[in-house]
């Protein structure tokens, strides 16, 4: 695939995932109901083999690289979600992973990620170029780079959460009007809008994101 995702990328990266990642559930939340005088649908994913939706997309990139890329391994940069992502993803596909962390990455996520196999390449975050260092140590080793959200094999893995939540919706009798995506670089922003706008065409897409941890508004 080149260029931007379509539907069609998020239906066959929901094909390519299964089995390989948590479909995790789809629960009523009673309390949100009687804050908001509606239905209420929360989808947990820190059910996650690591914690977080980002194994989504990190999987599914994975998966479409080719045999002599995935020998050569992957690397990326991340604070945490997406590394343990890339890095569980390489696991499960017998790959070497290089993950580029902030030397203060919260502790607990530089362990998770080392538990999946990775190797770890510490940087400054106040005076490195994040992304340019992730390009010069994939051509040192002739890997991919994974980006964290900015990708279009990441975006269409994100998006199958949307698939997941729109199915059991309706399994249960309903139909979403809006849906709510945690937002950051936007990759699970922008895959779910496209599976909502197939699936649930009526419905409103919502990025939010902290007070004072607004990285998508500035």
């Amino acid at each position: 695939m080149s260029g931007a995702p379509t539907y069609a990328d998020v239906e066959a990266a929901a094909a390519r995932l299964r089995g390989r990642i948590v479909r995790t559930p789809l629960l009523r939340h009673r309390l949100l109901d009687e804050i908001t005088g509606g239905t209420v649908l929360v989808k947990p994913e820190p059910l996650q083999k690591t914690g977080s939706f980002k194994l989504r997309g990190a999987t599914n990139a994975a998966l479409l690289l080719e045999p002599e890329a995935r020998r050569a391994g992957v690397v990326t940069h991340s604070s945490g979600n997406h590394g343990q992502a890339v890095a569980a993803a390489a696991h499960m596909l017998g790959m070497p992973a290089l993950i580029a962390m902030p030397r203060d990455a919260p502790t607990i996520k530089v362990e998770s990620t080392r538990r999946w196999g990775a190797e770890i390449h510490f940087f400054d975050r106040h005076n490195t170029d994040r992304e340019a260092l992730a390009d010069q140590l994939a051509a040192e080793r002739g890997a991919t780079v994974l980006p964290p959200f900015d990708h279009p094999h990441v975006i269409a893995g994100q998006g199958t959460l949307a698939v997941e939540l729109v199915e059991d919706a309706k399994a249960m009798g309903l139909a979403p009007d809006i849906f709510v995506a945690c937002t950051g670089g936007g990759g699970l922003t922008a895959g779910c809008a496209l599976a909502m706008e197939a699936l649930a065409p009526g419905a409103e897409v919502w990025a939010v994101e902290p007070e004072g941890w607004d990285d998508t508004r500035r």
